[in-house]
């Protein structure tokens, strides 16, 4: 009955199923007994019974073309540039396998599959740009037209039961890609594992995360932490630059449109600029002391975690800078965490990473998450989450060089500060004597909407009593 069931796609098909299996079974009893005579009397519903057969419509199993569309990736994102197909026509995938790398205006995400079956077209070449909603590729997956029209989303399971866990073994040992997450890559690409060394314990041969992390004998916290590698010597090589030799047209894409975009927003702000410069030779002398230790704890310690843990002091006595002006101007949104933000220059181009919670971490917290975000940053790594919900940023000129600058404010946000290189100048000392000094030059930008200038003074002032004398924030960490 059940089998019968089963190969029946239409409801109105159940009845006669049912006229079949009662038949079916009448004969079944029939053929028991040694009565002739009772043979004799059914011997006439054998006819009845294959014409009613034949009335049933059978569907069995067939391939359906279902095009994959570009979902939602969130922050308001609309269209995507593809940067690296990871399958081609022919090819064949499982649910959640890598489809693709595409890259928005803010980061880039790995799209994978949600079903299983077998790739027959991919609707865009490398560097095109593909709208959210818009198809990606088609899958041809099982299934009868019913099934694949009325779920589109539901992945269809096509794993044989004839797969033995040695082939799952054989396949994760395979030299060639591996299935597993972009975030398994991550950690193999931070600690220099090969993938195919790692036993795979994932079905269909996935490599879980676990699976790394018993690896490399280490918790799911320590995955984050940044391995102290080989000293060895590093050649700088330096590229031609490109000599252009006609004009040519290159698309606005990437991190360059979300530039445009958020820039023509941020000149419609009216910015308040406001620069000091701050005398950090304490604070250059005890990061010294720092990074020697930090270094045995495999943290490397910069100015910068020191800096933005001391904003984020400074940032509970002026609370209004970690606020957000809403879209029709009437209220101001003060933001309880210290979500702040560092302009970075990265291979796609400047980014702001985010790193959350700032009022709830340490000098040394903030210092490895740091490192995280650059050695993402250098990979093109960046996630949405890496650089959504800033509400404050701090931006440092001075790794390339430069004093004084005037930032420019990310909507929604209503300040940011710039570093400028910190250098050794004469200055003089309380005693009137000329004496060297480690100058930091500073530059801030506000909303001139809601903050003044006596706001942004003091905060900037705060700053730098805690940068000028250090061991101050350990009164008020």
């Amino acid at each position: 009955m059940a089998l019968l069931i089963n190969k029946c796609i239409n409801v109105k098909n159940l009845s006669r199923c049912h006229k079949v299996c009662l038949t079916n079974r009448i004969l079944r009893q029939c053929t028991r007994t040694n009565s002739g005579v009772i043979l004799d009397k059914r011997k006439n519903n054998l006819h009845n019974i294959e014409g009613l057969k034949r009335q049933i419509h059978y569907t069995n199993v067939a391939l359906k073309s279902v095009a994959f569309k570009l979902s939602d990736i969130g922050e308001g994102i609309r269209e995507v540039v593809i940067k690296e197909w990871f399958v081609k026509v022919g090819d064949k995938v499982q649910q959640f396998d890598n489809i693709c790398e595409v890259q928005s205006d803010k980061a880039s995400v790995t799209i994978t599959s949600r079903y299983d079956g077998v790739v027959t077209r991919l609707y865009h070449e490398v560097d095109q740009t593909a709208l959210v909603g818009q198809p990606l590729v088609d899958i041809e997956v099982e299934g009868t037209e019913e099934e694949a029209s009325s779920t589109p989303t539901k992945v269809e399971e096509s794993i044989k039961s004839d797969v033995s866990a040695s082939s799952l073994v054989d396949n994760s040992n395979t030299k060639g890609k591996v299935l597993t997450t972009p975030a398994v890559r991550r950690i193999a690409s931070q600690f220099q594992v090969n993938l195919n060394s790692v036993p795979a314990t994932g079905r269909n041969g996935r490599l879980l995360k676990e699976d790394i992390l018993a690896y490399l004998n280490i918790t799911s916290d320590k995955s984050n932490e940044v391995p102290d590698l080989p000293n060895e010597p590093v050649v700088e090589v330096k590229s031609k630059p490109e000599i252009i030799l006609e004009d040519k047209v290159v698309p606005v894409t990437g991190f360059t449109k979300a530039m445009v975009k958020s820039m023509t927003e941020a000149m419609k702000i009216p910015h308040f600029g406001f620069s000091d410069e701050y005398n950090v030779t304490k604070l250059v002398e005890m990061r010294e002391t720092l990074k020697q230790i930090t270094l045995k704890r495999g943290v490397k310690l910069t100015y910068m975690p020191i800096i933005v843990k001391a904003a984020s002091l400074s940032l509970l006595k002026h609370p209004i800078l970690n606020s957000s002006l809403d879209s029709s101007c009437e209220n101001i949104i003060y933001k309880a965490s210290h979500n702040i933000g560092v302009a970075m220059d990265t291979p796609n181009g400047l980014v702001v990473p985010v790193i959350k919670n700032v009022q709830n971490k340490t000098v040394l917290e903030i210092a490895k998450e740091l490192n995280l975000i650059q050695e993402k940053g250098a990979k093109g790594q960046l996630g949405l989450s890496d650089l959504s919900g800033g509400t404050f940023t701090i931006s440092n000129i001075g790794n390339v060089g430069g004093t004084y600058t005037k930032p420019v404010i990310l909507p929604t946000q209503v300040s940011i500060g710039a570093l400028g290189k910190i250098q050794k100048l004469p200055r003089y000392d309380e005693e009137g004597n000329v004496k060297p000094a480690h100058i930091l030059t500073v530059s801030w930008s506000s909303d001139h909407r809601v903050i003044d200038g006596v706001t942004i003074a003091r905060f900037s002032n705060d700053l730098k009593s805690y940068l000028e004398n250090p061991y101050l924030l350990l009164l008020d960490l």
